[in-house]
């Protein structure tokens, strides 16, 4: 109990701090700055925000609970996760911020913003492929690697079939299912 707590409140930590900061506060800055304020122009935008709180909310959920981590890079999952959004691309969670700052840019019609939502584009992309591709190859070796074959950068896509899963993922599966057999 005290370990699901525990992790409950690390990924409510993280997703205040770095989803909150980028995801709202800094959009709302922009729209906001020099007196200004945001008046929603564009309703039918709310959607995609919902859709990108919602993949966000799934990603932060299959972290905890296949990866026994966060989001954050000091405290990241112990293990290769290759489950929920993540069999579908290799970074749901820079999709879903980019979902949520981008239908923010529809729903008050700000060019600023979407301008913002281009920056953190590129900002995800040279992150992912500068440091965090690189951190997981040399963290996780062979399962990283394999799961790079199996799962896009970007573009989601449908996974093939329960092999398509990376080999750490099923031996983790596998694991999981015999710390299971031993519990009974």
């Amino acid at each position: 109990m005290a370990r699901t707590l525990s992790l409950f409140i690390r990924n409510l930590v993280f997703t205040i701090v770095v989803p909150g900061l980028g995801g709202v506060w800094a959009p709302w800055q922009i729209l906001t700055r020099a007196g200004h304020t945001g008046s929603p122009a564009a309703w039918e935008a709310v959607p995609a925000i919902a859709a990108g709180t919602a993949l966000y909310a799934w990603c932060v959920w299959i972290f905890a609970a296949v990866g026994h981590g966060t989001p954050g890079l000091w405290d990241a999952p112990r293990r290769v996760v290759a489950a929920g959004p993540y069999r579908w691309v290799r970074n749901p969670i820079y999709l879903a911020a980019l979902l949520i700052v981008g239908g923010q840019a529809w729903l008050f019609m700000s060019l600023p913003l979407l301008a913002y939502t281009g920056a953190m584009a590129v900002f995800f992309h040279l992150f992912v492929t500068g440091y965090e591709e690189p951190r997981l190859r040399r963290r996780f070796g062979a399962a990283y690697t394999e799961y790079r074959h199996t799962a896009p950068r970007w573009i989601p896509r449908p996974p093939h079939n329960s092999q398509s899963r990376s080999p750490g993922a099923r031996r983790d599966e596998q694991a999981d299912a015999a710390d299971t057999e031993v519990s009974r």
